[in-house]
């Protein structure tokens, strides 16, 4: 070129998260890289293994831009996916193990996946799955088997014909040559968001995104190198927020963890001394509401990145004083999981407990791996003035982003509409450019004309000493078109009836927020921890209308 400026192999390769492990299997190579039980291996190990499994793949007929799905928990196996299907040139797409058959049938069918690798816990799902296939003369493909590597009798002799894990991982070559990415912009995975059975949407990510991300979470988490982390969030969540390459990108200790309890988690803590780990609000509340016959006192700081739901002050206040460091990040499946962190001022340490809580509960601002973040009218797309009260829709842009909805044009140009990613949160934003989640634009209760945040009222339920949990939705209302329902599980040894939480809210908000029904019961949840609020929804119309009677 004229200016003498070349782009070349020499200074250009598209970037992907394979390199962080072919780094730490030389500078961390006897470090422990994976842990699960008895069970360890280290970054040498870990690489030679990904790599043996990518061959193994390739030999199978597994190439470039074929899809490998995995339906397991946060085992050993699962963490090993997230390089060898990327090395074998393929895209993983990970099944949320709370899928019943149908539904992994359909995304198996949305997917046109190649291969699928169950573990054993899992293995009916599957059978079930390919049952529905059969009959509907749809293609199989081919299951590789997870043993639990303690049982001997796991269910592999209910399949005896099939590949178990290891088998196949042996098969492959050490040398196999590692297969890149042409473009950095080439999918490294698919991730289905909890939607309908007819309609999976399936958010497609970039080995550019997930290396960006990976950075990002690296960053938010302040990881130094060779943390220690906890698997506590769901690996087939977003990849694990992204952090199945992070951690390996530190050389870090991945800490397996099949069941999440209370007890497992502060057993690992002392254990192995964890540094970081992850997880939604709902693991939160596990952690402060165990029974002090399973606490264990923490051998240091553990930071912990919460996210996948709004956090209520008092459980990120009652995180805090039992010696937890929180990072509040705030994201969707298709921004690779956090997209933004509240990043915490030192000024503000000053302030007392109840006020710096509620400042971390505040979703912040884009992480370094994005490029801006917004709160805007989503017709007129204008921003929304900074008072912290006017709300507006939250709108991303930037290369954490995802490429798009598998087979679904329509979907994504409506995502993108006007150049940012529509997330359909509904917040605020505050006079120093933090952002405030507000509700999702569903889930809004729109009272006598008033707009009613559920997230504010779940907040004050939650600060009630007898609340465990607590999901706020509208129910009809013949008069006010809806008023607030809450729902409401309660720690055990309490006793208080629904009229003294209502008075208790009614005491702290404005008298048209406070709930005017209250139920006690079990809330449903996604795997990651999020309230199935659709559920709470059918049951709060079909209590009926409020009668026009009611005052507020």
């Amino acid at each position: 070129m004229a200016n003498g400026t070349i782009k070349c192999s020499a200074n250009y390769v598209p970037l992907s998260p394979i390199s962080f492990l072919e780094r730490s299997a030389i500078v961390y190579r006897d470090r422990i890289s994976l842990v699960y039980g008895d069970l360890e291996f280290t970054w040498k190990q870990t690489h030679e293994r990904c790599r043996r499994l990518a061959s193994a793949l390739s030999r199978r007929g597994i190439s470039r831009g074929d899809v490998v799905a995995a339906l397991a928990p946060n085992i050993p196996a699962m963490y090993e996916l997230h390089f060898a299907v990327p090395m074998a040139g393929a895209i993983l797409s990970t099944l949320n193990i709370r899928h019943d058959s149908a539904m992994v049938a359909v995304l198996l069918t949305h997917s046109e996946a190649k291969l699928i690798f169950v573990d054993y816990q899992f293995l009916d799902v599957a059978k079930g799955a390919f049952k529905i296939l059969s009959e509907k003369g749809i293609p199989l493909p081919s299951l590789i088997l997870i043993p639990e590597p303690y049982d001997s009798v796991s269910g592999a002799k209910a399949m005896a014909e099939v590949t178990e894990y290891e088998s196949l991982l042996s098969s492959g070559e050490n040398e196999f040559a590692v297969v890149r990415p042409n473009d950095e912009w080439d999918p490294i995975s698919l991730n289905y968001t909890s939607g309908t059975t007819s309609s999976p949407k399936g958010v497609v990510f970039s080995h550019r995104g997930a290396y960006l991300n990976s950075m990002a979470a690296i960053l938010l988490n302040e990881m130094q190198s060779m943390p220690v982390y906890l698997w506590t969030v769901p690996m087939f969540h977003c990849n694990g927020w992204c952090l199945t390459w992070g951690v390996a990108a530190q050389g870090g200790t991945n800490i397996c963890l099949r069941n999440v309890t209370a007890k497992g988690i502060f057993d690992s803590i002392a254990t192995h001394r964890v540094t970081h780990m992850g997880g939604a609000p709902t693991v939160l509340n596990m952690i402060i509401n165990v029974a002090a016959s399973e606490r264990r006192p923490l051998p240091g700081r553990v930071t912990v990145m919460t996210g996948a739901a709004p956090p209520p002050p008092q459980v990120l206040f009652e995180m805090e004083e039992q010696g937890f460091n929180i990072t509040h990040a705030y994201g969707l499946t298709e921004t690779y999981g956090p997209g933004t962190v509240c990043t915490w001022k030192p000024e503000w340490d000053s302030l007392p407990l109840e006020a710096r809580a509620k400042l971390k509960a505040r979703q912040g601002l884009q992480h370094l791996g994005l490029e801006e973040l917004d709160i805007k009218d989503p017709v007129t797309m204008q921003s929304v003035p900074r008072d912290g009260k006017t709300m507006g829709e939250v709108m991303f842009r930037g290369n954490t982003v995802m490429n798009g909805y598998l087979n679904n044009v329509e979907a994504t140009q409506e995502a993108f509409r006007g150049g940012w990613f529509h997330s359909g949160d509904l917040g605020v934003m505050h006079s120093d450019g933090y952002i405030e989640l507000k509700d999702r634009s569903k889930d809004i209760i729109i009272s006598g004309g008033e707009n009613i945040s559920t997230i504010e009222v779940e907040s004050v339920i939650f600060s009630h000493p007898a609340v465990l949990e607590a999901a706020v939705v509208g129910r009809p209302d013949e008069h006010w078109g809806e008023t607030p329902c809450a729902f409401v599980k309660l720690k055990e040894g309490y006793a208080v009836t629904a009229q003294d939480i209502i008075n208790y809210c009614r005491d702290r908000l404005p008298h048209y927020m406070a709930p005017r029904t209250l139920v006690f019961e079990e809330l449903p949840k996604t795997s990651t921890g999020k309230t199935q609020k659709f559920l709470l929804r059918a049951k709060a119309k079909a209590m009926g209308s409020l009668s026009q009677k009611s005052k507020m």
